[in-house]
């Protein structure tokens, strides 16, 4: 049995879209092909009771990518492939301080003395309902360690080709490949915390004692702007993980639903989703990072196997 994983890690979780970016990745898409975003996400926000009138149910969580799909196969986004969706990834806009924050902590860590000696890291994540070729493409990619989010296909394996039948492809996104909503961020996380992200050979289904788990929840930070991301939120309170919230500058909603999750206990601080020095984001995350990494230094030099569960930041 290989020895237990050292579990120095501590991970920052972050969702994407109007978290890491401003606004939605998909603003750049229909920006590039002429469509109203007001008009597609109406349309998606109908799609459940469309399909419930036809006695059909769709995921609210993932009817855009459905909706996505039929403008292509209509010709309002012709030519659609991957290729296409990393290039307009390179458009986003990432939200103030960012990627300069994620570099930030990885330094704040590694120029600690204490800390670099008990071999303790800083890594980034990105767990997202939105597509993974606009990520993959996007300024911040670099600077991620794992990416999850919803994939898109363009081949399909037409029967029998498993005996030479040829697969077919079309040139442009036809089908849904990996779906990501917000229970699936829930396996996201335990991906991480099992490290079957870094060893596909653990089975994230199967047990897995505590001891021998790469990241201990209690040392993963979680950021976040929705209501998609509750379940997530939900797993990292009861387990002792740090929960944040963002909201926007613009528009004035989106404080609103932070608020809501606020009140409701299901993040433990919220902040505007900027990042810049000085912030009252940068100063609550940089906050947690060090008490993350200062219960587990202590942990180390105890010879514990992980590090303690201690309530959120303030």
């Amino acid at each position: 049995m290989p020895p237990p994983p050292l579990q120095t890690v501590i991970a920052f979780i972050w969702d994407f879209d109007s978290t890491l970016i401003v606004g939605n990745q998909q603003d750049a898409l229909f920006e590039h092909y002429g469509v109203d975003p007001q008009t597609f996400w109406a349309e998606v926000e109908a799609l459940p009771a469309f399909h419930r009138e036809r006695g059909e149910i769709i995921s609210r969580d993932t009817a855009y990518l459905v909706h996505l799909l039929t403008y292509v196969e209509a010709g309002v986004l012709p030519g659609l492939d991957n290729a296409r969706l990393r290039e307009l990834g390179g458009r986003l806009c990432p939200s103030p301080g960012i990627p300069e924050f994620l570099a930030y902590t990885r330094r704040r860590v590694a120029e600690n003395p204490a800390l670099a000696s008990a071999g303790i890291v800083v890594e980034h994540y990105a767990v997202s309902t939105g597509l993974l070729p606009m990520i993959e493409g996007s300024p911040i990619a670099p600077y991620l360690d794992g990416i999850w989010a919803n994939t898109l296909l363009e081949h399909t394996a037409l029967p029998g080709y498993l005996h030479g039948a040829a697969a077919w492809g079309s040139r442009r996104i036809t089908r849904q490949g990996l779906v990501v909503d917000g229970t699936t961020k829930t396996r996201a996380i335990f991906e991480i915390n099992k490290g079957t992200n870094r060893d596909p050979a653990i089975d994230v289904n199967a047990p897995l004692p505590e001891e021998q788990r790469r990241v201990p929840f209690s040392q993963m930070i979680y950021v976040a702007d929705g209501f998609s991301d509750v379940p997530a939120f939900a797993l990292l309170n009861d387990r002792g993980g740090r929960t944040f919230g963002v909201y926007p500058a613009a528009p004035a909603g989106g404080r609103s639903r932070a608020e809501d999750l606020h009140e409701q206990g299901r993040i433990q601080g919220m902040a505007e989703a900027d990042f810049r020095p000085g912030t009252a984001a940068y100063r609550w995350l940089v906050e947690c990072l060090d008490g993350v990494a200062g219960e587990v230094l202590a942990a180390r030099r105890r010879g514990a196997p992980e590090a303690p569960r201690s309530p959120g930041c303030s």
